[in-house]
């Protein structure tokens, strides 16, 4: 046998035979068959009763209770915001009372399900009948029972504002940790104090490990809000309760409610997206920098060749 005889074959010869995904193929025949079920399911189904969503999708009743809900999400998610950073710093303190403070609390306000503490503050006045304020010498400042201010309302920020904090307070501590310890001995070296280095330093680098769950947390708030409508608070929820209650008309109502919800999650998330670009800036500069300094390296290897 001669040497042209076992030379392999030019590469444009052969024949490329791509892979056959057999089980890509039927996972994806089953997945559309039981998508056409359901689109089948929601055109054809009289339960849904689509003009009665469109009838009600934009009733004053349902966008004041949209309303009431979106004041909620916002109040609460500020305040434990508040709440949970400074619980977070106490967390991270070297007082032991500080730290075993911050422990308890969040122990029990994010073991304790949302729903008894709404429960529990709503009925607050069963423990506490009226606050006052009472000075030595002075007497009795005021007095203020405790179901005139206790609303529904009120009941429902305090509540989840107190629960939502203890997941923010391990939110902003692990945002904390994230960032090196040199730097922090490096601002102190240079005398800041630790508030300041906690100000300028520590917390605008957590900001790009603290806003991706606060997001998540955002939206999972959005929906825990729902909650209220036990202690008749009028959200999106109970807004919609109220109308079927009267009219039988449960699903296309609580189909109203439901694409409200996926609507603002959808507005939600999209911010978050742009918000994480924001505080991940100076990674894609790094990227963008590295790609070019591999691109400037690849020129000049190509340059420097010899002819």
């Amino acid at each position: 046998m001669n040497r042209a005889e076992t030379q392999a074959p030019p590469p444009e010869a052969l024949t490329v035979v791509p892979l056959r995904h057999y089980g890509l193929w039927v996972g994806t025949a089953i997945t559309l068959a039981i998508l056409a079920l359901i689109l089948k399911a929601l055109a054809t189904n009289p339960a849904f009763d689509w003009p009665t969503v469109g009838k009600y999708l934009f009733h004053p009743s349902i966008l004041r209770g949209l309303g009431q809900t979106l004041v909620l999400t916002v109040t609460i998610m500020v305040l434990a915001i508040i709440i949970g950073t400074i619980v977070a710093i106490m967390r991270l303190s070297p007082s032991r009372i500080l730290n075993a403070f911050a422990s308890a609390y969040i122990w029990f306000f994010r073991g304790a399900p949302a729903l008894i503490q709404l429960i529990f503050w709503f009925n607050l006045s069963l423990i506490v009948r009226e606050f006052s304020l009472t000075l030595p010498f002075v007497g009795t400042l005021f007095t203020v029972k405790t179901n005139d201010f206790m609303t529904p309302f009120v009941a429902a920020v305090v509540a989840l504002s107190l629960h939502e904090a203890g997941y923010m307070a391990e939110i902003v501590r692990a945002g904390i940790n994230s960032v090196a310890s040199g730097q922090t001995e490096a601002a102190g070296s240079l005398g800041m104090n630790h508030r300041l280095i906690l100000r300028r330093i520590t917390l605008p680098q957590a900001m790009r490990f603290i806003v991706p769950p606060t997001g998540n947390e955002t939206i999972n708030l959005l929906k825990t809000t729902s909650l209220v409508t036990i202690i008749a608070v009028n959200d999106l929820l109970y807004a919609a309760q109220s109308i079927y209650a009267r009219t039988f008309e449960t699903i296309p109502l609580l189909i109203v409610v439901a694409f409200w919800y996926l609507f603002v999650v959808t507005i939600l998330s999209i911010g978050q997206h742009y918000i994480e670009q924001y505080y991940g800036r100076s990674d894609q500069q790094q990227g963008v920098s590295l790609a070019g300094m591999l691109k400037r390296a690849f020129r000049f290897g190509r340059v420097a060749q010899p002819a």
